[in-house]
């Protein structure tokens, strides 16, 4: 299978690192939006009563600096490098534009959602953060 036909296949929504992340928070109690497009960005998961958004990132496009799982390909290197720096870029701006709307942004990345304990401690953080006043 070439390289091309590899890259096709990856998806944007519903990724394995996510799905993962959703049936923890639904066992845990905790309801919420998927992919809000009202929002910048369309988090992956939207708690719009807490105010708060998850985004679950894969450690090879948003480039999780230290990770094993982000290495950039040997071939067309110069390619890969921008394409992740935009995607950093990218996510960066998507983090400020939600904080200055007032939104509460947690990021799990892929690598941390295989251990099990990093999930369950993010599901009472969300539970125990107050739903900010209508006021």
């Amino acid at each position: 299978m070439t390289r091309s036909e590899v890259m096709s296949r990856v998806r944007s929504k519903d990724t394995g690192p996510e799905m993962t992340v959703r049936r923890a928070l639904w066992a845990a109690g905790l309801r919420y939006r998927l992919h809000d497009k009202k929002l910048p960005g369309h988090p992956d998961i939207v708690f719009a009563t807490r105010r708060i958004v998850l985004l679950v990132h894969g450690c090879f496009w948003h480039g999780h600096d230290g990770c094993p799982r982000h290495r950039i390909p040997k071939s067309r290197v110069e390619w890969w490098t921008s394409k992740i720096a935009r995607n950093k870029a990218r996510d960066a701006e998507v983090r400020a534009a939600l904080v200055a709307a007032g939104w509460t942004v947690m990021v799990l990345w892929e690598c941390e959602v295989e251990i099990a304990a990093k999930v369950n401690e993010l599901a009472r953080l969300i539970k125990a953060a107050p739903a900010p006043s209508r006021g």
